[in-house]
């Protein structure tokens, strides 16, 4: 009701068109959470390899293996969204010109979360981690912003890149 008020408005007082080069522009952007999610596969991944080690699932863990499947496969979709966020809207030419293995370190990336997505593998996984870190890297290095690596706090305990904030 109210878009259609405005639209007739419009038509009337004719609005100028205002654009922005993404949803909002807010500049907050950062692949830690594109970080967390990868971590959470592998942590899913090693949890259901702890299930699969059991001769017969019980019916609890039967639940409990769908709701581990249900979560690697919720964050392997995460991965590609919050990868897509960053490259959609804050990369542009000025980067890909510093860095050219962009377009194929984020096809990589899709790909990768595709496959975590499809197996239940801890190898699988640790590729889309040291893919989804180079990102990390290079997002970070656009923005002049030096990193390190660290064991995360938490399991499973991988290396992710993180920024130097000083």
């Amino acid at each position: 009701m109210l878009y259609n008020f405005i639209a007739k408005l419009d038509k009337k007082l004719h609005f100028p068109i205002v654009m922005g080069h993404c949803d909002i522009p807010c500049k907050i952007y950062d692949p830690i959470n594109a970080q967390i999610a990868v971590l959470t596969i592998i942590r899913m991944v090693d949890l259901l390899n702890e299930l699969k080690e059991k001769a017969s699932l019980t019916l609890d863990e039967q639940a409990e293996f769908l709701r581990l499947v249900s979560q690697k496969e919720i964050h392997g979709v995460k991965v590609k969204e919050e990868i897509s966020v960053i490259w959609g809207d804050y990369i542009k030419a000025p980067q890909l010109g510093q860095y050219p293995e962009l377009h194929e370190l984020v096809h990589d990336i899709m790909l990768a979360s595709s496959q975590a997505k499809q197996h239940i593998s801890r190898d699988v996984a640790m590729t889309l981690l040291q893919k989804v870190n180079r990102f990390a890297e290079i997002f970070w290095a656009t923005k002049q912003v030096a990193t390190f690596t660290a064991t995360c706090p938490y399991p499973p305990a991988e290396q992710l890149v993180y920024p130097r904030v000083c």
